[in-house]
């Protein structure tokens, strides 16, 4: 009798206790989701009222008390993509040789530590580099180029951890299968494996868009300008972005008052953007999660 009334005082005990952190837990997601909420919200009823076509489709004018944003919506989206086409492919790359080809040992565990660093470097780390290298070593100067490679260079670290554990998690028995069936490890890499891991890739990817998306500190040093009065049109050209318009706005204009609105505006534009090619990235996801289940 007794055993069982301390079993059952036990049993109650870690249901409370069961009960009480699922509830911190709960406490916790929903103080983020009012967090982001809130600053939604309010970026919102801010920034309204200056959304308009113009605005979206013309050039700044009057010392950027007036126009539009045009040019610094074609140079985030520029940055973003060059930032993704250049880190996508080498992250792959690296994943895939940290992953299927290197020998387990004491240098690749080196290389995941370094990789591990790099994502915690302060992104103004980066912008410094970009500038020394890029634009000072390579002499491309400030440009657009010079500002994606910088980003892709940032993006890295996301991508190839995020590479990794997608391809750490597809079952040994589909690489089994695969080489049984005569195929190559090259066969089997590209035909079997990537894709069955790509739902998770495209993942990284995202996080890394999103990243490269709104970032200031690496494209002030590398590709941005305060002005430009015509869109890109060579990758050697310089390039206004939103995050880089928005720092301008609110800090270094001399109508700073006069423009509060247009920064409200452009920084609800710059989240419509990064989400909006955030939803591109997760509709495709799905649909090779839905592809590689049939």
């Amino acid at each position: 009798m007794r055993l069982s009334i301390q079993k059952n005082t036990l049993s109650g005990r870690r249901g409370a206790i069961q009960t009480l952190w699922f509830l911190l837990f709960r406490a916790a997601a929903g103080i983020n989701v009012l967090a982001l909420f809130a600053v939604i919200g309010f970026i919102i009823s801010k920034g309204l009222s200056a959304i308009s076509w113009e605005f979206l489709t013309e050039m700044p004018k009057n010392s950027m008390t007036e126009g539009g944003i045009l040019p610094c919506i074609v140079g985030t989206f520029s940055l973003a993509m060059g930032a993704l086409a250049v880190a996508f492919p080498v992250g792959l790359a690296t994943a895939v040789y940290l992953n299927e080809y290197a020998t387990q040992g004491k240098v690749v565990s080196a290389i995941r530590f370094a990789i591990a660093n790099l994502a915690g470097v302060p992104s103004v780390v980066f912008g410094l580099f970009g500038l020394a290298f890029f634009c000072t070593v390579l002499k491309m100067g400030v440009s657009l180029l010079a500002g994606a490679l910088t980003l892709g260079v940032m993006s890295l670290p996301v991508i190839i951890g995020a590479s990794e554990e997608a391809l750490k998690a597809v079952p040994d028995t589909y690489r089994e299968a695969s080489l049984g069936l005569g195929a190559s490890k090259w066969q089997t890499l590209c035909r079997v494996v990537v894709p069955s891991a790509l739902p998770g890739i495209l993942t990284g990817s995202i996080l890394a868009l999103g990243r490269a998306a709104g970032e200031t500190a690496p494209i002030m040093f590398t590709g941005a300008v305060f002005f430009t009065p015509d869109l890109p049109t060579s990758v050697f050209d310089e390039v206004m972005a939103l995050p880089y318009h928005i720092y301008v706005l609110a800090t270094a204009g001399t109508h700073i008052g006069e423009t509060r609105p247009l920064q409200y505006g452009t920084a609800l534009v710059l989240i419509t953007l990064v989400l909006g090619m955030n939803l591109c990235a997760i509709i495709l996801r799905a649909r090779l999660r839905k592809r590689s289940r049939v």
